[in-house]
């Protein structure tokens, strides 16, 4: 993907480098990190040492969406987010993005200071969210899911899995710049991990080139995730830094601009030379 995209007075230079988009999870329940970050104070720390180790931008979740997850309130939603989203605004330059499904927090998140909405249901949950993005001119993460966080893992049967993702997100690309969004702004999520197998997540990432079609940069998130824990044998998702780092490798060889990590530190130095490998072919 080229072209580029200016946010917070950065440029996003696609195709130059792999960005780094850290995960900042403000919830009791995440799978690799819940509870961790719900205060402000620990958010914030969180936020600046992953800003200080190389994050381009901090992606702040308040709603879990583990496989099972339970949906929470609205108005919990919004308790945990939006102090966090001015804390961190007050404190860090860095864009900050919210990841929700919801229309009512992506509002209130951008006006709290949040540049980005991350939407792992391509805007299919909420109706409004795609008017409303529209409305606030902010970029728009669309990943690719089906059913729920509580549903998706009984959705696994494809016959075709890259087809199917591509279909899905050409149809929420189209019905987004229906919605008034500039396409500048659309940035896909092929959504590793959610409404597929563990041998289906190997093979979207064997085969991610394929969406590079879709004319969007790509955002990929393997961070820690549960396909890797099987081939570790390792069930704590905080002792998965070494394979997440194989997996992000692979993601930027196979064509992501973006990867949302937890360990910024470690994909920093891996994005570096894996960026001097596959990107520096003049």
């Amino acid at each position: 993907m080229s072209g580029n995209l200016i946010i917070r007075g950065r440029c996003f230079e696609w195709g130059q480098r792999t960005y780094l988009m850290g995960v900042l999870n403000v919830t009791p329940d995440s799978f690799s990190d819940g509870g961790d970050f719900n205060s402000k104070s620990a958010a914030l720390a969180q936020a600046q040492a992953m800003v200080a180790a190389g994050a381009d931008m901090i992606d702040v979740g308040g709603q879990s969406t583990r496989p099972g997850a339970e949906q929470i309130t609205l108005d919990e939603e919004l308790q945990r987010v939006i102090p966090i989203v001015q804390t961190l605004r007050s404190e860090i330059t860095v864009p900050i993005s919210v990841d929700t499904t919801r229309a009512d927090v992506a509002k209130a998140a951008i006006e709290a200071g949040a540049d980005i909405v991350n939407d792992i249901s391509a805007g299919t949950f909420d109706v409004e969210m795609l008017p409303t993005v529209a409305s606030l001119n902010v970029p728009i993460v669309l990943m690719h899911i089906r059913g729920t966080p509580q549903t998706m893992q009984q959705m696994t049967e494809y016959e075709d899995l890259l087809g199917e993702i591509t279909t899905f997100l050409t149809r929420q690309i189209t019905a987004a710049t229906k919605a008034g969004i500039d396409l500048e702004k659309i940035i896909i999520d092929p959504g590793i991990g959610f409404a597929k197998n563990y041998e289906q997540n190997l093979q979207l990432l064997r085969n991610l080139r394929s969406l590079t079609s879709l004319n969007c940069p790509m955002l990929v998130g393997v961070s820690r995730k549960s396909f890797i824990g099987r081939i570790l044998n390792q069930p704590n998702p905080k002792a998965r830094a070494w394979g997440t780092a194989a997996a992000c490798c692979a993601a930027i060889a196979n064509g992501a601009d973006i990867l949302r990590i937890h360990d910024v530190k470690e994909m920093r130095e891996v994005s570096l030379v894996a960026d001097t490998l596959f990107r520096s072919r003049d």
